[in-house]
């Protein structure tokens, strides 16, 4: 067996040294001390050994000395033998290196300091704030919706603990029990869980919301957190760890739902970022109990300053229920509203044109033809997500370079309605993209290659595809609609360049999300309803399909026959501001019902209805 050599002199004085500079700028200065008292020792010592000292005593050289340690201009007008000059000058040197190594020492002890308030470790002290635990390019977006959100309350406070030295009010591990009492969770309103950037990030989620829901001394009230995470196993742990106290968004599921439904109806994205952005119409719960024993088609017509969603009836929340479903005593009522408290009862019902009302045409449903440019984890939930809408028969195929395409997308087990197909190809390739034929599909689906390429290369990616779509289209006089899956915001202003129909950032709609449950949590069952194919669903539908054309009309005439199909009206699309960002792409929501327009071809009318 091999002994390990005894460490000699030379070693064991580095390791003392290098212990000793390890504990901090105060030991620093304390040794520089020492050193600085070592040098005037030694030089007085010397002097008075060689009888220099030019008739001083050991005291005054001393002295003499130590003001030349700490100025060394003091020795300018100095005047003896050589020796004593010679003795001062080495002081003074001495002096130059203790000086210039003491004031490195405070500046960076200094700036450490300064780095570490920065950071923030001090326990936050505010109240009602909203705690967000976690980090991620989500937190932005987060950020600034929460503030949209409490802009008519007097204060607002957000609070971010994450492990990231970044514009962050307390820095620290979300998962510590201990960096957790610095965020003060136990006065904050709402508390928001970031997913990580990562391989696994339920598994940091889980682990956050742990700490938060399992400390022994936490408050006896229950918390409001709002969290995301990828899949339903994660879902039922959290759960499981929480109870009601967590309202989870599936994060993975969510984004496929949306993608589904925007692919199959232009402009539909646009409708969605003005019902879930705080800067415009979002959905409100209301208390209105003069509304008590009419029915939900009677609160349509009544309300003003918004417009009567569902009903929140023992916790649960239906949107679009019939319009004879009576309204008892207790419900509350989904708006969609510009603010909290913008809907009221108004004192009578607006004058509804009957003869302006167009009679409703049932068409057969056709087969659709779908085409999935790239691939991510996304892909096979949107497969089966279509699978809900299309006819039998309509079909999809999906390309990527990635070689898992062909089975992931080929082997989607329980397909009612599409045959899907995967093949490998190029989406960035022209020639390839011209094979395909894809003015031959009803719609395309670009979606951004994110989990096996960094977020900047699969946007680029993204972005290529789109352009060469666009110049297809202008080529054979053929318009089709385009949804593009983006990874950061700033690309989609980029990529508007290849005017596309629809642009979903995935980040942003859940950031919006979060913010949305957070201010409101009776807004989660809403969403969930919203966004599941077996709820009521928003749906851009043709106009003429509703009302007479090139006629100037009420908004209560279209909420009148919308009613009439058992749907609600949200508001309309102008196909002619389509393409103007300004103007919200042509949507507008909530526009009132004394609101009066003239609609033409090709415009939409936003409901709400079940399929």
């Amino acid at each position: 067996m091999t002994r390990t050599p005894r460490a000699g002199l030379k070693e064991r004085l580095s390791y003392r040294f290098d212990r000793f500079m390890e504990r901090g700028t105060v030991a620093l200065i304390a040794g520089l001390f020492v050193v600085s008292l070592l040098i005037i020792a030694g030089v007085v010592l010397v002097m008075i050994l060689v009888r220099g000292d030019d008739g001083n005593d050991p005291i005054q050289l001393t002295w003499m000395a130590m003001m030349r340690t700490l100025d060394a201009g003091t020795m300018g007008g100095d005047t003896g033998t050589p020796g004593y000059l010679l003795g001062m000058l080495a002081v003074t040197l001495g002096g130059i290196f203790v000086i210039s190594t003491l004031i490195g020492i405070l500046s960076n002890g200094l700036q450490d300091r300064l780095a570490a308030l920065r950071k923030g470790r001090s326990r936050v002290l505010e109240q009602d704030h909203v705690l967000i635990l976690g980090w991620s390019q989500q937190v932005f977006a987060v950020i600034s919706e929460l503030i949209e959100a409490g802009a008519g309350r007097r204060l607002t406070a957000i609070v971010v603990l994450a492990d990231r030295d970044r514009v962050v009010c307390r820095s620290g591990r979300p998962t510590s029990l201990t960096d957790l009492l610095i965020a003060n969770p136990d006065e904050a309103r709402a508390i928001v869980v970031l997913q990580p950037e990562g391989e696994d990030p339920d598994v940091d989620v889980l682990k956050t919301i742990l700490a938060v829901t399992g400390r022994p001394d936490r408050r006896a009230e229950p918390y409001r957190i709002v969290a995301e995470v990828r899949d339903e196993a994660s879902a039922s742990i959290a759960r499981l760890i929480a109870g009601d106290e967590v309202h989870l968004l599936m994060a993975d599921d969510l984004v496929s739902r949306i993608i589904a439904q925007t692919c199959r109806q232009s402009g539909l994205s646009a409708v969605y970022l003005e019902l879930l952005d705080f800067a415009g119409d979002e959905f409100h719960i209301a208390d209105l109990p003069e509304l008590a024993g009419s029915t939900f088609g009677d609160a349509v017509s009544l309300v003003t300053g918004g417009i009567a969603a569902g009903i929140v009836r023992d916790g649960r929340a239906q949107l679009c229920p019939p319009p004879s479903e009576p309204i008892r005593p207790g419900d509350r009522l989904v708006v969609l509203a510009e603010d909290h408290g913008s809907a009221r009862v108004g004192s009578g019902l607006q004058a509804v044109e009957r003869d302006a009302i167009v009679t409703a045409v049932v068409r057969e449903a056709a087969t659709e033809r779908t085409l999935l440019l790239g691939w991510n984890r996304h892909g096979p939930a949107i497969i089966r997500e279509l699978d809900e809408y299309v006819a039998p028969g309509s079909e999809v195929i999906a390309v990527s370079p990635l070689p898992r395409v062909v089975v992931e997308a080929g082997e989607i087990a329980g397909l009612r309605n599409l045959r899907a197909e995967g093949r490998l190809g190029n989406t960035t390739s022209r020639p390839m993209l011209d094979d395909l034929g894809v003015g031959s599909y009803d719609h395309v689906v670009v979606l951004c290659e994110s989990d096996d390429r960094e977020p900047e290369m699969a946007d680029a990616r993204t972005l290529l595809t789109l352009l060469h779509l666009r110049d297809i289209g202008a080529a054979a006089g053929r318009r089709f609609s385009i949804v593009s899956e983006m990874l950061d915001e700033r690309d989609r202003e980029l990529a508007e360049v290849a005017q596309a129909d629809d642009f979903i950032v995935s980040a942003r709609v859940l950031s919006l999300l979060l913010a949305q449950i957070a201010e409101t949590p009776e807004l989660a069952d809403v969403f969930r309803d919203l966004f599941d194919a077996d709820g009521a669903e928003v749906y851009l539908r043709d106009m003429a399909g509703y009302v007479a054309m090139e006629r100037e009309i009420g908004f209560a005439t279209l909420q009148a026959a919308a009613q009439a199909r058992g749907e609600v009206a949200l508001g309309y699309r102008i196909a002619a501001r389509a393409n103007d960002k300004a103007a919200a792409y042509g949507v507008a929501l909530n526009p009132g019902q004394e609101s009066r327009m003239t609609f033409a071809a090709g415009d939409r009318v936003v409901v709400l209805a079940e399929r």
